[in-house]
């Protein structure tokens, strides 16, 4: 049984012009000890999924689905102090900016001692133990030390791996991660990515990874779900989307992305010209039909969700992927495999 159940997810939040339809009918499911790539453009929906995921979604927005479960509970009939119990429990987030996870006003130690007293009954002191063996799995010498230091004496790759230890305080099920390593230096990056994939394969902890860069799913991705306009257009496994994808959407983010060995130099990059539609009232048709190559009159339509195989598309104009002995998935590099 999958772990994560998510089906019909919808996020719609009241503005004075209308309607905002932030999140459409999408549907994920990830199994235990899985890393799940969520990759699409600013504005399509990714963050308010994983709020959505969590219930932190801000007061105004209603969040409605036709089944969300994690590990066979049912998140949709839980009271809120149900929910506090299970996020950061059951289920912990690791936010894009760590400085807006830390408390300034706290010690380091503290902060993360707090998170297992309060789903845990043990002692304070058995609680900054376990703080500071998760300092060590996370990477960050000397943690007798750094337990007694203030958010601000840290540097950015330093917090974030503190934010991580916190996510793994209880030993979840599940990690969603939004865009973690975006405020980052490369080398940090890279870092933290391969501490994110070993600590996965380590505790079979699933992982939702939230991300624009198509580069950084390439590396750690099982799975990847595409978004584009709130839904989800295509979803399929790392080496079926980056080998044969088949969204229009999907095929013009790769094709705007250099990859190392195919790509020559000076040769112009590809782009998706025109902008994402307006989400407020109700949408007709495909919502990518006004940027795509390929519309047609159909497009005017709903377009159908086909599913191949475990490679789902939702597009008028899928068909089964045939195999192409010049489709390669985008090398994984960086030593965040």
């Amino acid at each position: 049984m999958a772990l994560l159940h998510v089906e019909n997810l919808r996020v719609d939040i009241p503005l004075e012009h209308g309607m905002l339809h932030a999140v459409r009918g999408l549907d994920l499911h990830l199994e235990r000890g899985e890393m799940l790539c969520i990759v699409g453009e600013s504005g399509c929906g990714k963050s308010l999924t994983s709020l959505a995921l969590m219930d932190l979604l801000p007061g105004k927005a209603k969040r409605t689905a036709t089944r969300l479960s994690l590990a066979g509970v049912d998140l949709l009939a839980q009271s809120e102090r149900a929910m506090c119990d299970i996020r950061g429990n059951r289920m912990a987030m690791i936010f894009q900016e760590p400085m807006t996870s830390l408390n300034p006003a706290y010690s380091i130690g503290d902060q993360l001692a707090e998170v297992l007293r309060q789903h845990r009954k043990v002692s304070y002191k058995e609680a900054l133990h376990k703080a500071g063996q998760m300092l060590e799995k996370v990477g960050i010498s000397n943690p007798v030390e750094r337990l007694r230091q203030f958010p601000h004496q840290l540097s950015g790759g330093l917090r974030q791996r503190v934010v991580i230890a916190m996510a793994l305080m209880c030993e979840p099920d599940l990690i969603i991660a939004d865009e973690p390593t975006t405020a980052l230096d490369v080398t940090v990056q890279a870092q933290i990515l391969r501490l994110l994939r070993d600590i996965q394969r380590e505790t079979g902890t699933a992982v939702i990874f939230i991300t624009h860069d198509l580069g950084l799913v390439a590396r750690i991705a099982d799975r990847v779900a595409v978004m584009y306009a709130g839904e989800v257009v295509e979803a399929a496994s790392a080496a079926q989307l980056f080998g044969n994808p088949q969204h229009p959407y999907t095929r013009g983010l790769l094709d705007s992305i250099p990859i190392p060995g195919r790509t020559q130099p000076g040769q112009p990059l590809g782009s998706i010209p025109g902008l994402v539609p307006s989400l407020v009232g109700e949408q007709q048709g495909c919502a990518f039909r006004n940027r795509c190559p390929q519309a047609q009159q159909e497009c005017l339509q709903a377009a159908p969700a086909h599913e191949f195989a475990g490679h789902s598309v939702r597009c008028h104009f899928a068909e089964p992927p045939q195999p192409h002995p010049q489709a390669q998935p985008l090398q994984r590099q960086g030593g965040a495999q």
